[in-house]
């Protein structure tokens, strides 16, 4: 499935260049430069706050070890006096603070999907592109307060969330139609990912492809990609270009070591299941009855508390853990501390975006991957160094897998971990595990608002229409009066005769077998009726063309195609043998408006189905 979809996403980048040639193409590059001009001023803000606020809650107050990843080394603040303890209480205090204005302006967002990147894209398909900017505001702020205070929680929903509602009120402000507000949304969303991840291609097409299953939006690949690298460039402005982690070069260089990937992407399936079952169980057994009875303000409170004291005993459920991540990366982790880590980080992630604390999902879910791969590694490179030199890589590409699995998202990640490395010396280990990844983790979904396929998305009913027209057949559409039927030698004398009295347009034209042969349209007899000379000469077999017709238990769709390909106004509707085709026998005429009939009721069948939901 990856490669089929790597494919298809070449053919649309493929169109995408094309496409360039056209002004309507050079309008979607100017509005992609303005979204991601803004995401890169957003992200770069929100960044800094975050990394300030974390470093000096954390590190300066708490005291806690807190490793910084090369490429976050911005604020250096002295290590205070260890002080654990304080941790539950930032916890405590960043839930009933954000609680209090979420339930006060934005209750509705706390069941709006998973994180800030399925809160977009909820937007995308079921609110027409439109997000409240008190939204991204208010969540913004307060998944700073939750990954400062310690809370485990990512950047990258959050800032999808922001960069999504920037290109929402530029597509309203410009006063664009709801198809070009979704598009919009996205290339915002891509800009802040680009942007806070370093990686423009890989923000841009996880963007693209995070909305579905087994799609992607091809549409919005051209500002998407175009936000994503304008943002980027903002960002780098500021904070440089140094990718997020210190990999060395890692290059893929034993067959056989291929062996220890598909095992890794078996236990990175595994630890996928315990980190959704766990995630899933927090939010719908332990804080949604809380939920319904203290409110949310208490529930998140409770949350960032349970979060909090997680944290203070196990320092590397704190935040992203991108610093643990790169030390684990770097082979200084030992196997069985990977493990702890690794249950601790699903705890905690658990408790703080199962609760309704703000932050992302990206982040925990790179970080667990990542350290699954990791213990895979170390054990390979243990027993068989040979064949397994490096167990550093088996950190990078569990990350991708991981998150292809339950994202159901493979090329996105699998292009950030190839930008993070530097290089492509990882790519076939990267295609196999994240291959077998999605295969297993097919029970599992970490988006609740994806949906399977564009088909299943309201955002385009228009699209549902054809497969309405599928699912209608031609039987019930059709006259069943019987035409003008014309003999292969007849002349155009009788031709015209038989034209003028009757209302019909295309004529079938009967061969000396009895069976019919051709079919006579009006327009093509009509320059010839008013030669008198042509009358006794011309005969309907001269004029005929191809035999077209359709059968009752033909779809509409089959139907419409053939009045396309013949251009004919009308079809005879001929009964079916047991194979499919005419035999011949006469039952009634389509008209070409019976089909525009079908279009316009599956049009409306779909809007209705829409707003139903």
């Amino acid at each position: 499935m990856p490669i089929s979809r790597i494919t298809r996403l070449g053919a649309a980048l493929a169109d995408v260049l094309r496409s360039l040639r056209h002004a309507h193409s050079w309008r979607w590059l100017a509005y992609g430069v303005a979204v991601g001009l803004a995401a890169g001023l957003a992200a770069s803000g929100y960044f800094a706050a975050v990394e300030w606020l974390q470093g000096y809650l954390l590190r300066h107050v708490a005291g806690m070890p807190l490793p910084s990843p090369a490429g976050e080394r911005l604020f250096h603040m002295p290590q205070g006096d260890p002080r654990p303890w304080l941790v539950p209480l930032f916890g405590l205090s960043a839930g009933l603070f954000t609680g209090f204005f979420i339930q006060r302006y934005v209750p509705e967002t706390v069941t709006a999907g998973t994180d800030g990147t399925d809160a977009t894209t909820r937007a995308f398909h079921r609110a027409g592109g439109l997000v409240p900017p008190r939204v991204p505001v208010i969540r913004g702020l307060a998944s700073i307060l939750t990954i400062a205070s310690g809370c485990s929680a990512g950047r990258e929903g959050p800032i999808a969330q922001i960069g999504g509602g920037v290109g929402s009120w530029l597509a309203q402000r410009l006063k664009l139609s709801a198809r070009e507000r979704r598009i919009l949304l996205l290339a915002g969303a891509a800009g802040g990912m680009g942007a806070i991840f370093r990686a423009p291609l890989g923000g841009a097409l996880t963007a693209v492809e995070v909305v579905y299953r087994e799609d992607f939006e091809a549409e919005a690949i051209l500002p998407a990609v175009m936000s994503s690298v304008t943002a980027y460039s903002v960002f780098t402005f500021f904070f440089g270009s140094e990718a997020i982690l210190a990999a060395p070069a890692f290059q893929f260089r034993d067959p056989r070591e291929l062996l220890f990937y598909a095992l890794m992407a078996v236990v990175c399936s595994g630890a996928a299941y315990l980190f959704m079952g766990s995630f899933r169980a927090c939010k719908t057994r332990l804080f949604a009855p809380v939920r319904e009875r203290l409110g949310i303000m208490w529930t998140l409170g409770l949350g960032g508390l349970l979060a909090g004291c997680t944290g203070a005993l196990f320092p590397s459920a704190l935040a992203g853990g991108y610093g643990w991540l790169e030390m684990a990366l770097l082979g200084h982790i030992p196997v069985m501390l990977l493990v702890g880590m690794v249950l601790a980080k699903t705890l905690a992630t658990s408790l703080s975006i199962g609760s309704g604390m703000s932050g992302g999902m990206f982040a925990p879910a790179l970080f667990v991957g990542g350290l699954s791969g990791g213990v895979v590694g170390q054990v390979a490179h243990a027993r068989w160094p040979d064949i397994a030199p490096e167990p550093g890589s088996y950190v990078l590409v569990g990350m991708a897998a991981f998150f292809s699995g339950i994202a159901k998202a493979p090329i996105g990640p699998l292009v950030m971990v190839c930008e993070l490395s530097r290089g492509y010396g990882l790519l076939a280990p990267l295609m196999l595990s994240s291959a077998l990844c999605i295969a297993l983790c097919r029970k599992v979904s970490l988006y609740d608002n994806q949906v399977e396929s564009k088909f299943d998305s309201p955002a385009h009913a228009a699209d549902a229409t054809v497969n309405v027209l599928e699912k209608t057949v031609v039987d019930g559409r059709y006259m069943p009066c019987l035409p003008v039927v014309l003999e292969a030698g007849s002349t155009l004398r009788v031709m015209a005769d038989l034209m003028r009295n009757s209302p019909a347009r295309t004529f079938p034209v009967r061969g000396p077998d009895g069976r019919l042969c051709g079919l006579v349209e009006l327009h093509k007899a009509r320059a010839l009726v008013f030669r008198e000379e042509l009358h006794d000469l011309v005969v309907a077999r001269d004029i005929m063309g191809p035999l077209f017709f359709v059968t009752p238990d033909e779809d509409v769709y089959s139907a419409l195609l053939k009045f396309v390909e013949s251009g004919c106004a009308q079809l005879p509707v001929l009964a079916a043998t047991a194979g499919g085709e005419g035999d011949g026998r006469l039952l009634g005429v389509l008209n070409r408006r019976a089909v525009f009939r079908a279009y316009a009721e599956g049009v409306q069948a779909v809007r209705a189905q829409q707003d139903g939901s």
